[in-house]
């Protein structure tokens, strides 16, 4: 008989990080103290942890219909999120994009629910689907870029951060105005935004330097925070009990 280790019980949890990219969210819960499993369904060589390529809702799925999914303690989730992203849905509008962009939010959440696993559903700010239970920015974590995110908490819960008040502008162009400022655009190109050296920095990190996917990644120092939380709060569980 097959014997499935349940890891929510050793020293170092395991945490199934969903539509991973190139491991933002990963390198943060890795530093909170998690063990890291990757899924997404491109080719991500610089990937610094465990990666299965592979739709991550299938994936999900099998180890759930397996219970293979017992081996994590959490899930961490960041679906696509371009038809919906308030730095996108404008300009897909103007260009007459965004037609063939699925909103996946709801059927991870239906999945995550199924799996019994507390989970974090990760979504920029904008007209997703999501609950806002906390909203992480920058200049919480002394960082050069503001890259406002937004998370839904699963069967587990933490205190919301305070928002402090944002230094200066975003450096760029906007609305035919040049100006300076405290932050870098992690995204896109020209028109002042971060070189990928700048994002790099900016973002704290040092794998990858294909734009795409610092793009797409949050700093890591914000799922620090958030499996930080995840790890006290399951503590006082673990001692209430």
């Amino acid at each position: 008989m097959t014997h499935t280790t349940d890891i929510r019980r050793e020293a170092r949890p395991a945490l199934l990080d969903l539509f991973c990219c190139a491991g933002g969210a990963a390198m943060g819960y890795h530093r909170a103290g998690f063990d890291i499993t990757g899924v997404d369904i491109r080719p991500r060589p610089r990937y610094p942890f465990t990666f299965i390529q592979g739709d991550a809702l299938a994936v999900l799925a099998d180890l759930i219909a397996s219970g293979e999914i017992r081996r994590f303690a959490a899930a961490h989730a960041s679906p696509p999120c371009q038809k919906r992203c308030a730095l996108t849905i404008g300009t897909n509008r103007s260009r007459g994009w965004g037609g063939n962009h699925v909103d996946l939010v709801a059927p991870t959440r239906k999945l995550l629910d199924a799996s019994g696993l507390p989970y974090v559903i990760e979504q920029p700010d904008g007209k997703a689907d999501v609950r806002k239970d906390i909203t992480l920015c920058g200049e919480q974590f002394g960082l050069a870029v503001l890259r406002h995110r937004n998370f839904e908490l699963g069967r587990w819960t933490t205190e919301r951060p305070k928002h402090p008040r944002h230094r200066g502008y975003v450096r760029g162009w906007r609305h035919g105005i040049y100006r300076d400022g405290p932050y870098v655009a992690a995204y896109g190109e020209g028109g002042g935004k971060a070189t990928v050296p700048e994002a790099q920095a900016a973002m704290g990190i040092t794998w990858t330097d294909v734009r795409e996917e610092l793009t797409e990644a949050i700093p890591p120092a914000y799922s620090e925070w958030l499996g930080r939380a995840f790890l006290v709060r399951n503590q006082a569980g673990a001692v209430a009990g």
